[in-house]
């Protein structure tokens, strides 16, 4: 069946098509730009800008991150931390939110209501901290993937997701003598996966991009996440020595820096850009069932 559209309705579609246009040049073009300035040539990216001549291009970027220990150490820590706190909420998450979807479960209202109350109080940065150093975690991994890896909007979000799987389910497991642990690891976490990938997922990416709470709590610079390495390229305008050599001029550390930057920021969205494909589908159905459910 086709519809016709008025010509009022034909002006409001070219209007959102020009507006969802501009929004994906908004977010397409600063990429390409870095894309393809992180495989300039350095002097030719600061004299010229970007180029379409084949000889203004390099990889000599690329070379010096891959070569920087310090790019390694952070990019290895940056997905140990990620994985292992994506791992973290994922099983939080799932045996917080089982039992608040339980209509039986003794103790759910109240449970639920001190959960909504730490959405909106917290500690602050000062208690935290205080907390984290008489747990003994300071500069140690433990700081940065156990403060933050219990999140209360993730319970819910799996909380949410259990209420939609049919009771019958588990009350049919009842009948064959599952007891309720049987019943939440052979039938409940099977039907999970989508709602368990978004979860890892969301964790993965934000601590991926995370760097204060390493900023805060290590001091060790060999246990520095990537982004905070990138941090003090981009923003501090300071690049590792063992990228450039200890005693370049001051010429070469300009012109080599810039080229640096970009490519640090190509490498350090790798990881994602990576992920993604595989989680898509996981990633609509769990974010559909777990909040419209």
């Amino acid at each position: 069946m086709t519809f016709k559209h008025s010509r009022f309705d034909r002006f409001i579609l070219g209007i959102v098509y020009i507006l969802l246009t501009l929004a994906v040049l908004l977010v397409v073009l600063p990429l390409i730009y870095v894309l393809v300035a992180s495989f300039m040539e350095p002097t030719a990216l600061l004299n010229k800008g970007l180029s379409l001549n084949p000889a203004d291009y390099s990889i000599e970027g690329y070379e010096k991150i891959l070569s920087s220990k310090s790019m390694l150490h952070g990019f290895l820590n940056s997905l140990f931390y990620s994985a292992m706190f994506a791992l973290v909420t994922v099983v939080v998450s799932m045996f917080a939110g089982f039992p608040l979807s339980v209509d039986g479960f003794v103790g759910r209202r109240f449970f639920m209501i001190l959960f909504i109350i730490t959405m909106f109080f917290g500690g602050g940065l000062v208690p935290t901290f205080l907390v984290v150093k008489q747990l003994g975690l300071l500069d140690t991994v433990w700081a940065v993937i156990i403060p933050g890896a219990v999140n209360v909007w993730n319970i819910f979000l799996a909380r949410t997701f259990f209420k939609g799987i049919p009771k019958e389910l588990s009350e049919a497991a009842k009948v064959d003598g599952a007891s309720e642990a049987r019943t939440f690891f052979s039938i409940v976490l099977a039907l999970s996966k989508p709602i368990m990938f978004v979860l890892a997922l969301y964790a993965f990416v934000g601590q991926w991009n995370s760097f204060f709470d390493a900023m805060i709590y290590l001091e060790n610079s060999k246990l520095y996440p990537l982004q905070l390495v990138l941090r003090s390229i981009l923003i501090q305008n300071q690049v590792s020595p063992e990228m450039i050599g200890d005693r370049l001029a001051q010429a070469e550390l300009k012109r080599l820096s810039e080229i640096i930057k970009y490519a640090s920021i190509v490498i350090s969205s790798l990881p994602l850009l990576v992920m993604y494909p595989f989680f898509q589908k996981y990633f609509e159905k769990g974010v559909m069932v777990g909040s419209l459910k």
